[in-house]
């Protein structure tokens, strides 16, 4: 049994088995890892690929992670805060194009306290009764993800960024702790959220066995959501002059996680196309099943994030979705809005004759 059709089946490979995949220069491996990922997206979520709203209502941050370009000490970046009102009217934009989910993105923001998260949160679910609001604010207490998702958010995206100990330190001040973010997601899991969790790929200082421990965490957590994305170097970070990383490791992780998580929602991210012109469409060739658009008015700068955004008008969205549809739509697959919630492994695919 080849070692593709070994992950199909189990689910998971030993340590130096998932190296070899992760490095493995055999073309017809790779074809074959490649095949499988679309087969089981494409039986599992009817080649459907689902668009989510993402507004990034402010880029001021307390964290100084090393390499985002948020970080408290970057005295370059523009800062700014959405109000609600244009929060609101983010939402209102996104609901007539035919978005289900709005995805409220920023840095750890101490003026957002719970009682205006949750003001928030709150307005846009009972102004849009039938959308998910997923959420990704970084670390707080369990006590404020509690009233968050008591609001009506519905889930959250907490990247780990590396499940190795000593690359987490060399990528965050002392004061950080990967075993705090780990015990965060632990904490949105038990509260009920449907949990993101994911890493950078090519970040510096990282080995190839610091993906086989990001693979082995996840495997354990066991995430509703999955999203990787590249580490792209800004300009205003202590890693400025460091390499970007790979596109082609990066699609094969996605390859690999799709046959490891088979009813996962997983992210082609936006700055895949900063490896590539159609990075996001390689994601989505690579087993990936969601994609974000930045619905955050064009006239805010979002300069300083550690991700390349998609940020347009409303005449520019519409344009930008029916661009993709078709691009979607000439390789199999098909532009959905719907909510697209975490389906339940019960309701998927079960047997692997369907993919050889």
């Amino acid at each position: 049994m080849d070692l593709i059709t070994k992950l199909a089946a189990n689910r998971i490979l030993t340590s130096e088995e998932l190296q070899t995949l992760i490095l493995t220069e055999d073309p017809a491996l790779r074809t074959k890892l490649f095949r499988f990922a679309q087969k089981i997206s494409g039986l599992n979520f009817h080649n459907k690929v689902f668009i989510r709203g993402l507004i990034v209502f402010t880029n001021h941050c307390q964290r100084d992670c090393f390499y985002c370009g948020l970080r408290c000490s970057n005295k370059h970046a523009e800062r700014y805060r959405l109000t609600k009102e244009q929060i609101l009217t983010c939402c209102k934009n996104g609901y007539a194009l035919g978005f289900r989910t709005f995805v409220l993105q920023g840095g750890e923001d101490h003026f957002f306290t719970d009682n205006i998260m949750c003001d928030i949160i709150s307005t846009i679910k009972n102004t849009y009764k039938d959308c998910a609001i997923t959420l990704s604010l970084g670390e707080h207490s369990s006590s404020s993800y509690k009233n968050f998702y008591d609001a009506g958010a519905d889930r959250y995206v907490l990247r780990h960024e590396t499940a190795d100990s000593l690359h987490f330190s060399r990528l965050h001040p002392p004061s950080y702790s990967l075993a705090e973010r780990k015990n965060s997601l632990y904490s949105l899991k038990k509260i009920g959220y449907q949990v993101g969790t994911g890493f950078m790929v090519g970040s510096p200082y990282q080995l190839t066995e610091y993906f086989v421990a990001d693979l082995e965490f996840i495997k354990e957590l066991n995430p509703a959501i999955i999203d990787i994305a590249p580490f792209i170097p800004n300009d205003d970070t202590p890693f400025r002059h460091q390499e970007p990383g790979s596109l082609e490791i990066n699609l094969r992780l996605i390859a690999i996680l799709r046959l490891m998580f088979p009813q996962a929602l997983i992210t082609s991210a936006a700055n895949l196309s900063s490896l590539h012109p159609n990075g996001l469409q390689h994601g989505i060739l690579s087993g990936a099943n969601q994609i974000m658009l930045d619905l955050t008015p064009a006239n805010i700068s979002a300069r300083g994030f550690s991700h390349s955004q998609i940020t347009a008008t409303q005449e520019e969205l519409e344009t930008t979705l029916r661009s993709l549809n078709n691009q979607l739509k000439s390789a199999g697959y098909e532009l959905c809005v719907d909510r697209g919630d975490y389906q339940p492994e019960t309701t998927l695919l079960k047997n692997n004759k369907d993919i050889n």
